[in-house]
């Protein structure tokens, strides 16, 4: 039966569903700290003038504001306190402020809520679990980190009960370089106009790139042409240089492209592919960049995004580059919970409950629970010697599987008997 929250965009998970989200980022944990990423956990408020650094998302940022406020109303703006949208620029002040007390390259896991100030929807709420992987180096960060983390995400979206899925990677070297190699000056308003695509179709892209930015049919035509490629293998590097662009820095992109995409054909084969409409709109990306999307799901949109930024932390002349992914574990757990992808296989912890056989009795089913306990089985004790029959009800309402009965023998010593009561067996 559908569920409406009481207060749109702030999802709240019954038990059962609750689960299925600890497994999701249980198993996403697990994964990360195989690789040797470290935890943290960076505050809820930033500045607004650290949330809008980079990037055209003020209309999402949420500021907060005390009911009986006593702070200045005069105040600049970017003074002011919000909410964190992500965890990225968050991550990035962190590195900052932190840098003489972190071991570079430093690489860090991250799993926190976040909040956007945006329209609910499918996949979409104002507040959500993020669940993010970066790497940030001192200086320089050698690129093979940008290949790393697609493997790394790779391993753990499989790890995952979600349907199949695709990491799309581009390189915003390649299509800057491509841009300015047709004659198209403003490259970020172009990669802006591009990430419109999927949602209002290449005759829109086109028009757009046109009227706002003065491209030509051809330069148009161009653009679109880049961003059709797509690839499981390294074959896109062909298909690029067949449009007959030349530029150093396109070059460069897509040799850092072809690594990305030569490496996870051979370890991850099609789980990792050249896609030359990736974009991203943020625009502190400036090489790799990644979309992830469910095959099957692809209205839902990407999942699990991210890319490289040289620029986006900084401490006077000294700058620290990263390349990071983050995954929307609250919109993977929507659609996965909404269209019955997964359930729990019950929905409390419990596996086991331990009945009274008298009241006398509580202090020995307590340690046959400690025992259970002990192994890693949850289990839970009775609370009032009912008859069987009732605590058996009991455990089928709770959705506990197995109930333990504890009953003394005519030698005097305890007797033991386990019944699973989905099957009847004993």
């Amino acid at each position: 039966m559908a569920r409406k929250a009481s207060l749109s965009g702030f999802p709240e998970w019954l038990p059962q569903e609750r689960l299925v989200e600890l497994h999701v980022l249980d198993t996403l944990r697990r994964t990360f700290v195989l690789h040797g990423f470290s935890s943290i956990e960076t505050r809820a408020v930033e500045t607004v003038g650290q949330l809008l650094r980079k990037g055209e998302i003020d209309k999402e940022v949420s500021g907060l504001h005390r009911l009986q406020a006593e702070d200045d109303p005069g105040a600049p703006d970017q003074d002011k306190l919000a909410l964190h949208f992500d965890l990225t620029v968050p991550f990035a002040r962190y590195v900052v402020e932190n840098a003489g007390y972190l071991p570079f390259p430093f690489r860090r896991y991250q799993i926190q809520k976040v909040w956007r100030g945006e329209r609910p929807q499918e996949g979409r709420a104002r507040e959500f679990t993020q669940a993010d992987i970066d790497v940030v180096g001192d200086g320089e960060l050698p690129f093979r980190y940008d290949v790393e983390l697609a493997l790394v995400m790779a391993e753990a979206l499989s790890a995952l009960p979600i349907p199949d899925f695709r990491i799309r990677v581009n390189n915003r070297k390649l299509a800057e370089g491509f841009y300015r190699g047709i004659g198209l000056g403003d490259t970020a308003g172009v990669l802006r106009s591009i990430d419109k695509l999927e949602k209002v179709g290449p005759e829109k892209v086109a028009e757009l790139l046109q009227e706002e930015l003065g491209a030509t049919p051809e330069q148009a035509k161009a653009a679109l042409q880049l961003a059709g490629i797509r690839t499981e293998d390294t074959s896109f590097v062909a298909q690029v240089r067949a449009l007959g662009v030349s530029d150093d820095l396109l070059e460069q992109g897509l040799a850092e492209l072809e690594q990305v995409i030569g490496e996870a054909s051979r370890r991850v084969p099609g789980k990792v592919v050249a896609d030359l409409s990736i974009a991203r709109g943020l625009d502190y990306y400036t090489g790799t960049v990644y979309e992830t999307v469910l095959v099957g799901h692809e209205q839902l949109g990407s999942i699990c995004s991210g890319g490289r930024y040289d620029a986006l932390a900084a401490k006077g002349s000294r700058r620290f580059p990263g390349v990071g992914l983050s995954i929307g574990v609250t919109r993977l757990v929507m659609r996965v919970l909404g269209q019955q992808l997964v359930q729990a296989s019950r929905g409390v912890p419990p596996a086991v409950l331990v009945t009274l056989a008298n009241d006398a009795s509580w202090s020995e089913a307590q340690d046959v629970a400690a025992a259970l306990r002990s192994r890693g089985t949850s289990a839970e004790v009775a609370a009032k010697a009912e008859k069987f029959g009732k605590q058996i009800k009991y455990a089928d309402r709770r959705g506990i599987p197995f109930v333990w009965f504890t009953t003394e023998a005519g030698d005097g010593t305890l007797a033991h008997e386990v019944k699973d009561i989905r099957s009847g067996e004993q």
